[in-house]
């Protein structure tokens, strides 16, 4: 099994007093923005995951049943599996210093090109590996699973009754990865 880090895009942060369930079903391998009460909610949220299954498409789908029977009314709108980090998070994935990232980011180090940030100080993971020169043969299996996966979750949302079963599309989505491997 991998380890694979993805983000979920929520309908409503999970409300504190729902913390505890959602911890218990994900056993803290999922952090989520959360209110203390309906009054705190300002509009959708995200949570992030790092999950150990076979495959992507088994880890998202997984955790979006924990997720929405954790926090019952949480509806997961979208996944991404080509996550945002920050500099910190770039300096342990490619075992440079923090110091060596940020120099990088500025021009200060490198051969200069470093991947603008998508957000204030968070940075797409697919981008920075293809800088450093990493293989990250999860990015492989990333963009047609969180393609297929967001599909998925769109159809469930709209046309319920169409959407497929979820271990039917893991399969599917399983054979499709491994055929083009």
């Amino acid at each position: 099994m991998a380890a694979y880090d993805f983000e979920l895009v929520l309908s409503r942060p999970v409300f504190e007093h729902e913390l505890d369930s959602l911890f218990e079903r994900t056993q803290g391998y999922v952090t989520v923005s959360f209110v203390g009460s309906a009054a705190d909610v300002t509009g959708p949220a995200n949570a992030r995951c790092s999950w150990d299954a076979p495959t992507l498409a088994h880890a998202m789908v997984e955790v979006v049943a924990h997720v929405e029977a954790a926090a019952p009314g949480i509806v997961v709108r979208r996944v991404e599996a080509d996550p945002l980090l920050s500099a910190r998070e770039i300096a342990e994935r490619v075992g440079r210093t923090v110091e060596s990232v940020r120099l990088a980011s500025t021009g200060q180090r490198g051969p200069g090109g470093f991947p603008a940030p998508e957000q204030h100080r968070l940075w797409r993971w697919s981008h920075i590996s293809a800088w450093y020169g990493i293989d990250d043969a999860t990015l492989d299996e990333a963009a047609p699973t969180t393609r297929a996966v967001n599909g998925w979750l769109a159809l469930r949302e709209v046309v319920p009754e169409l959407a497929p079963d979820p271990r039917a599309l893991v399969q599917a989505l399983t054979r499709t990865i491994r055929a083009s491997a």
